[in-house]
């Protein structure tokens, strides 16, 4: 019965998505205070509000050592501070750099790997949702910049890191991606829409599903063998990043949007469960396994040779000036 109404809330999407379906759902959770991340590093960006605060506290009382990544150093320091006092036997330490700032993420991997000897967990939160047009210094799109690049590289120069550990990557991604493909690579499409067509919205949408076609790949990827990669999606959650970005959502959401903690704790979750371990490359939603696609059309771009341009594509962006 209780198989057959997550099904069912998944499939109509406000119930699954919203506070209803974690309410439901997380009446069988294990809760995350009997979990233990003691003696495990967890690199974590985007902890300054939101989901990446949320999995902070989280983490920081199940007995993690934290490295908390933020691109603002003020905000960084001071929201370090606030998760130091939530009661935790591990250490906090708190790094700088902007994930859409390939150098500034390289030099991050660089520093992480000669300080530590291992990393059991990294998660990539940091996100960026514009309403017009930017570009970072390299030229890039920041959305794709933050939400692909950035991690595809800190992932690649991590990976000694992570194998030591048999560790795990875990991505936040979006339920936003389900609605879109995919680019038809064969065309000469690219993940970044042109200037003309920009929105905003949309350009989110594809680094989400870039994101989570991403970590299927990486699962099977030969040289990160041994390292589980996981991407969730935190149902709809009311945080400062979807007030600012989509106000209107937020308004007619309200009553029904869970809390940041809600949607944090997959995230926490995926870092900490051991026993029957999670399958990598799997796309979670409420501690339990989803489809990338809901739409046809999604799922006929999902093509072998779309993969393999998207990989492609997305190395070659990561990781051209560094390899």
């Amino acid at each position: 019965m209780a198989s057959f109404l997550d099904r069912a809330m998944d499939s109509l999407v406000v119930p699954g998505f919203s506070r209803i379906g974690y309410t439901v759902r997380s009446r069988s959770f294990t809760p995350l205070s009997e979990m233990s991340l003691v003696g495990k590093t967890v690199v974590l960006t985007g902890h300054t509000s939101g989901l990446g605060l949320a999995a902070a506290k989280q983490m920081r009382a199940m007995g993690a050592d934290l490295v908390l990544i933020g691109r603002d150093a003020t905000r960084s320091s001071r929201t370090g501070d606030t998760v130091r006092d939530i009661p935790g036997s591990g250490s906090v330490d708190v790094l700088v750099a902007d994930m859409g700032d390939l150098r500034a993420v390289a030099s991050l991997a660089t520093t992480i790997t000669s300080t530590r000897s291992r990393v059991e967990v990294v998660v990539h939160n940091a996100g960026a949702l514009l309403k017009t047009r930017e570009r970072t210094a390299a030229g890039q799109d920041p959305t794709l910049a933050v939400h692909v690049y950035g991690p595809f590289l800190l992932t690649h120069m991590l990976l000694p890191l992570l194998a030591a550990s048999h560790g795990r990557v875990v991505t936040v991604a979006s339920g936003g991606m389900y609605a879109v493909p995919l680019p038809d690579f064969s065309r000469g499409h690219s993940l970044e829409l042109p200037d003309d067509k920009y929105d905003g919205t949309r350009q989110y949408a594809i680094a989400k599903r870039a994101q989570v076609t991403l970590n299927e790949i990486w699962a099977t990827e030969p040289s990160a063998d041994g390292i589980s990669f996981h991407a969730m999606h935190p149902g709809w959650a009311d945080t400062p990043g979807v007030a600012s970005s989509i106000p209107l959502f937020r308004a007619v959401t309200r009553p029904i949007l869970r809390t940041a903690d809600q949607g944090a704790d997959t995230v926490s979750f995926l870092a900490a469960v051991e026993g029957a371990r999670p399958a990598s490359g799997g796309f979670w939603c409420d501690r339990e396994p989803r489809s990338i696609h809901r739409l046809t059309s999604t799922r006929r771009a999902d093509t072998p040779e779309a993969r393999r341009a998207l990989w492609d594509q997305v190395r070659g962006a990561a990781l051209g000036s560094f390899s």
